[in-house]
């Protein structure tokens, strides 16, 4: 049976806040803990909330997660901020991935009007009078590419049949 969705909002009532502070704040370290198990990784989480007291909570200990953070220091510049992003990279990066795939997808369709409208005239249809010069030209070579496949089939059905 799965769960409602969650309202992400704050909230006002203290007991049900602090309740639930607890429980997601156990279930981040459960995360974090098999998330070093399962990829053979090192990890940390500090968990800071003034509401709730006011020692941070640190997850495997306060002195592995120093040793991690001062490792991590140590390393070049460079490396550190390797696969880093922040808001602004980040949603530059999912809109140049959703452009292309928007690109890719409207080539997509365009092609299968053009085949549609290929279909539909060798039907008997009148419908290339409508299209453009543009059009009339994606048309023509679709028409080349579909002849030049039907072709090539036809080679290898007849050397295949002649063995």
């Amino acid at each position: 049976m799965s769960r409602k969705k969650t309202k992400l909002a704050y909230i006002t009532n203290d007991s049900a806040r602090k309740t639930t502070y607890k429980k997601r704040t156990k279930g981040l370290v459960k995360k974090v803990r098999e998330l070093t198990t399962l990829c053979g990784i090192e990890a940390f989480a500090v968990i800071n909330s003034p509401d709730f007291g006011f020692q941070a909570e640190v997850w495997p200990s306060l002195e592995d997660a120093r040793g991690l953070l001062s490792e991590f220091k140590k390393l070049p510049l460079s490396k550190q901020n390797n696969k880093m992003v922040n808001q602004k990279s980040f949603l530059e990066q999912s809109i140049a991935k959703a452009t292309q795939q928007l690109r890719k997808l409207s080539e997509e369709n365009c092609q299968k009007e053009l085949k549609e409208v290929m279909f539909e005239s060798l039907s008997g249809k009148g419908i290339l009078q409508s299209l453009n010069a543009m059009d009339l030209d994606e048309v023509g070579r679709l028409i080349k590419q579909n002849l030049t496949d039907i072709d090539n089939r036809v080679r290898v059905l007849t050397k295949a049949s002649r063995s």
